[in-house]
């Protein structure tokens, strides 16, 4: 017989407790090449997805594939070290699990980070974007399917999809450390294709600042779950048709790994204080 969500998460959640009795207070989801933020992390304890029941393995490069559970200037906290995509095959509920697993182990709010195309013609690659919404273009839907009222109601409402306190959290962190902080809208698409340039003159339209291939679905599970979520992008690079060269996958990695430095900053302050 299949287990049943609750009994699947809960079996993951025994196999976290198995390495630490840590009880993490705030998730961190890291995107592509941003794993090094995890640097900032201190007495952490390393578990490879490969060793958490029902955990994916990521295939794509920069995602490390384990999660971190330790400190963060003195908060403890839970760190999806990458993550698996719906472009590579999985479910929509797979993609999720991650996410939802976090909120499980009792995570009072969770982060969630990404790198991204910017669609806003302002932006520039390098820049960083706190989400305050988004557009869910994906096609799909972690929640589509029977519900389990134990884990959330069936009409989940999305009014504060990204929470308004953590929000300005992020923003009043970036004031103090002079970073420059963009807020905006965040499109998700299914991938793994770039966007075209219609597509994008598209996405601007609909209100767009920026866009990506994750997120979406990852807060629509824990605000499923009843935690507070917040977004972050890191502008990799511009989307087609704002982009004077063809876009890759390295381009994206090289700039999400060099905006680190500058993003473990901004969360070394922000993070404490979405639990203060």
């Amino acid at each position: 017989m299949t287990p049943s969500l609750p009994e699947t998460l809960q079996q993951s959640v025994a196999a976290v407790r198995e390495y630490t009795a840590l009880q993490a207070r705030v998730g961190l989801v890291l995107g592509s090449g941003l794993g090094d933020v995890a640097g900032a992390m201190t007495d952490a304890v390393a578990l490879p997805y490969a060793q958490i029941p029902h955990f994916q393995q990521p295939q794509v490069a920069g995602h490390a594939g384990q999660m971190l559970v330790g400190q963060w200037a003195g908060v403890p906290v839970a760190v999806l070290q990458g993550r698996f995509h719906f472009y590579e095959g999985h479910s929509m509920a797979d993609t999720v699990f991650p996410v939802r697993v976090l909120c499980a182990l009792g995570v009072e709010a969770v982060l969630l980070t990404n790198a991204a195309g910017g669609v806003n013609p302002q932006f520039r690659a390098g820049d960083l974007m706190a989400i305050s919404d988004h557009l869910n273009l994906t096609g799909d839907n972690p929640l589509r399917g029977p519900n389990d009222d134990a884990l959330g109601p069936r009409f989940p409402d999305m009014t504060q999809a990204y929470d308004a306190a953590c929000l300005q959290v992020l923003q009043d962190a970036a004031r103090e450390t002079g970073i420059a902080l963009h807020t905006g809208v965040y499109a998700g698409l299914s991938g793994p294709t770039y966007e075209t340039p219609a597509e994008v003159r598209m996405l601007r339209t609909l209100g767009a600042d920026a866009v990506g291939m994750s997120t979406v679905a990852e807060c629509i599970a824990a605000r499923h779950m009843g935690v507070r979520v917040a977004g972050l992008s890191c502008i990799t690079n511009m989307a087609a048709g704002l982009s004077s060269h063809p876009l890759s996958h390295q381009e994206v990695m090289d700039a999400s790994r060099d905006n680190a430095a500058k993003l473990t900053r901004l969360l070394r302050i922000a993070v404490p204080r979405f639990v203060a």
